[in-house]
């Protein structure tokens, strides 16, 4: 008895040792500020794709994050209409898009029936660039402040940039008083606009006069591993890719073209290079900017585009996609060590997450026995407003779509003396009786909360915004798309395959390592960013810190 007392007060005492030898990281007052957050966001990555190729991973890029960092597994957007603009604009503001005010990438004027860009703005233009009308230039759009902009208010010192191969995935995590600036498909080069400046500093200039997008003129995009390693995904060149196809290795640019232009340029998003370019020129905005230099906090925020485009046009199931991850990975452990070298392991913080996810194409869900397939917003338009003539007399009383909302004609409705809620319930109605709809709901259950509890009603009431969205919120059923020309694979529904996004974290100093499996928010991110950089959270932020420091 007295042998076993020994050894396990014996065993009690090894076991304090080795938990003082693994301190946890400290707290946010002990640990200090990190010079520079580096907030990094792949474009349309679903969190299943994170953890399919774990063994695929090279040792220090998404494994960073797995092996060594923080990483939360059941993590989701709280809203409903899941597309790039709104996950943007959430990332860094904490709010979703019913206080954010950017419901969609695009949207209509209900008063007017006018087109709306998410960071459209005519006072701006591209510098040195062609800018066309819908073109993004500044965050105009945005109703509410970012980390950034708490930061910079906090301290003028501190720098704010936002890098991406899309205008909206640069100019909203870059907030109100950040820069952004944007990959132009016209040139290749990187853009900032006169909403932030009047000319590029001189880095830029250099940078840009390098044409570094040219090197991949008629490259090829070869797989990283041998074919075998891709049997998990779906093999290239399937039948409903359509006329142009999808294979690799693919080449960079079309075999007529003698240069570089437009089409190549554009052509370079669906690749691995345009993230390579983005990330080339976060590292002339560190240098540049003298990122993480002193000791007022910077944030660099980074969206790699290209998943996205992938995703669009083969899908998250295909090799391409399987690839492009991989490429990714390779592309992130080549940045860290960058990182580790110019700022310091012990001085920086990166997070990373996704705007959304993405859905099987649905001819993969109807191989996998599932219900899927694609509705056509004009012929669903057409059903409605045919049903609602029946019932009112009235021709077209719906006059347009407008992100994931029908749009009543409140004119029409006027003259012929028809009550709005009456009409707006008819319509809902005929949309929640497609068998395509997974819900609708009116303008007058969204504001007062009259259907709390029922299917996906609270996410559809945080995507949707009473100044700007239209009359019935709707949400597409699981494994429906809407029609597309350029898509056979997309997001935008409240479904688990869009709203689960990774949410991962590293920073020794600042994060403890291990899955965290308890469901978080993307809208968390911005108040756990507040908390370790010792700043106020974004004032409309809606979000909770996260347990960065363990569950």
């Amino acid at each position: 008895m007295k042998s076993l007392r020994t050894l396990t007060l014996l065993s009690a005492a090894l076991l304090l040792a080795a938990c003082a030898n693994q301190a946890p990281p400290a707290t946010s007052a002990q640990a200090g500020k990190p010079k520079l957050v580096v907030f990094l966001v792949v474009d349309g990555l679903p969190q299943r794709q994170v953890t399919a190729y774990r063994d695929q991973l090279a040792p220090d890029g998404f494994a960073r994050f797995l092996d060594r960092g923080a990483w939360f597994s059941d993590a989701h957007y709280g809203y409903s209409f899941t597309v790039t603009a709104a996950g943007h604009a959430t990332m860094l503001t904490g709010a979703y898009p019913h206080r954010t005010g950017i419901i969609g990438n695009e949207w209509k004027d209900v008063n007017t029936g006018q087109d709306v860009y998410c960071t459209g703005d005519t006072s701006a233009t591209y510098i040195g660039n062609k800018t066309q009308p819908l073109d993004g230039t500044s965050p105009r759009n945005l109703k509410v402040e970012t980390v950034g902009d708490v930061l910079r208010r906090a301290d003028p010192r501190s720098k704010v940039i936002g890098i991406s191969g899309k205008d909206r995935g640069a100019i909203l995590p870059a907030g109100k008083t950040g820069t952004a600036y944007m990959y132009m498909t016209g040139t290749g080069e990187f853009a900032s606009t006169t909403h932030y400046m009047p000319a590029h500093p001189a880095w830029v200039n250099a940078f840009n006069a390098g044409k570094r997008a040219d090197r991949y003129f008629k490259a090829e995009w070869k797989p990283l591993l041998p074919d075998a390693a891709y049997a998990r995904s779906i093999p290239d060149s399937q039948p409903w890719y359509g006329p142009a196809g999808g294979k690799l290795p693919m080449t960079m640019g079309v075999p007529a073209d003698d240069k570089p232009g437009p089409a190549f340029y554009s052509a370079l998003l669906r690749s691995p290079y345009a993230d390579v370019l983005s990330l080339e020129f976060a590292r002339a905005a560190i240098a540049g900017e003298q990122l993480g230099a002193d000791d007022a906090p910077d944030i660099l925020a980074i969206s790699l585009s290209g998943h996205d485009y992938v995703n669009h046009r083969w899908s998250a199931e295909s090799r391409l996609s399987h690839d492009h991850f991989l490429h990714l990975d390779r592309m992130l452990e080549a940045f860290f060590r960058d990182l580790d070298a110019t700022i310091g392991r012990d001085n920086y913080i990166a997070v990373l997450t996704a705007d959304h996810g993405f859905m099987p194409p649905p001819e993969v869900s109807q191989s996998r026995g599932l219900t899927a397939g694609r509705l056509s917003g004009s012929q669903t338009l057409g059903r409605v407003n045919a049903e609602l003539e029946k019932r009112f007399g009235a021709p077209k009383l719906a006059q347009f779509l407008s992100a994931s909302a029908l749009v009543l004609d409140r004119k029409l409705m006027a003259e012929r003396g028809l009550q709005f809620d009456t009409v707006a319930e008819a319509a809902r109605a005929v949309l929640a009786a497609e068998p395509a709809i997974a819900a609708a709901y009116t303008r007058r259950e969204l504001e007062t909360g009259s259907r709390a509890g029922a299917p996906f009603f609270e996410a559809m009431r945080k995507s949707w915004n009473r100044d700007i969205s239209g009359d019935v919120q709707y949400a597409l059923a699981a494994n429906w798309m809407m029609t597309s020309s350029s898509s056979i694979a997309t997001h935008g529904s409240p479904h688990p395959y869009d709203t689960n996004v990774p949410i991962l974290a590293w920073g020794p100093r600042w994060v403890s390592p291990g899955q965290r499996a308890a469901r978080v928010e993307v809208a968390d991110i911005a108040p756990t960013l507040a908390a370790v950089l010792g700043v106020a959270p974004p004032s409309a932020s809606e979000g909770r810190p996260l347990p960065f420091r363990g569950p």
